[in-house]
């Protein structure tokens, strides 16, 4: 009889203990970052606003949100003109996108990367089209320090002295149970 078997047949508690350790080690390699952090180059066959674009991946057209960052809506104010940026730093290129996994819609959340380095959501946050998005990516200190120096050139959306982020544009439908114009804030009294 095997010294780590028991009369019964099973394993000792030590022996099942090893066990179930070399099983988890053996899972968790099977679903760590190649599955969920992987990179894949393509070219960019759209831009569906500033923060959202869609890649040939694998003969298919992948959306991917760009990582740490938060546009305008495209109705809202300066909206049209995140886009228009995305648009030129990105349509028609080939980029690589180092992915971060995926958004609770399945798209890839990812940074987008031309062939000369450079990081178009980087640039987007430096020319003033979008937020650096804490939520998502509270200790990117690159887009922290590229936000804070947008601002203080007043660049892009920061020419405006109150610009509505993204997502307090939810918050007003929500608090007033009204949809208000994206580039409107409810009055103070609440009225419309």
């Amino acid at each position: 009889m095997n010294r780590a078997q028991t009369v019964s047949g099973l394993p000792e508690r030590g022996s099942m203990r090893v066990m179930l350790m070399v099983l988890a080690t053996v899972v968790s390699l099977l679903f760590a970052s190649p599955i969920l952090a992987h990179e894949f180059s393509g070219s960019v066959v759209s831009v569906l606003d500033g923060d959202t674009i869609e890649v040939l991946h694998n003969n298919r057209a992948e959306r991917v949100r760009l990582n740490g960052i938060d546009c305008p809506e495209k109705a809202q104010a300066y909206g049209k003109r995140a886009k228009q940026a995305a648009s030129e730093l990105a349509f028609g290129k080939d980029v690589t996108i180092q992915s971060h996994g995926y958004d609770k819609y399945t798209r890839t959340i990812g940074d987008v990367i031309l062939p000369d380095g450079t990081n178009i959501n980087h640039t987007l946050v430096k020319e003033g089209w979008c937020w650096w998005y804490r939520k998502y990516a509270p200790r990117d200190t690159v887009l922290e320090g590229l936000e804070h120096e947008a601002r203080e050139g007043r660049k892009g959306l920061w020419a405006d002295p109150q610009p509505v982020p993204p997502w307090d544009v939810g918050m007003e439908k929500e608090e007033t149970g009204i949809a208000l114009p994206l580039n409107r804030k409810a009055p103070p009294s609440g009225r419309l």
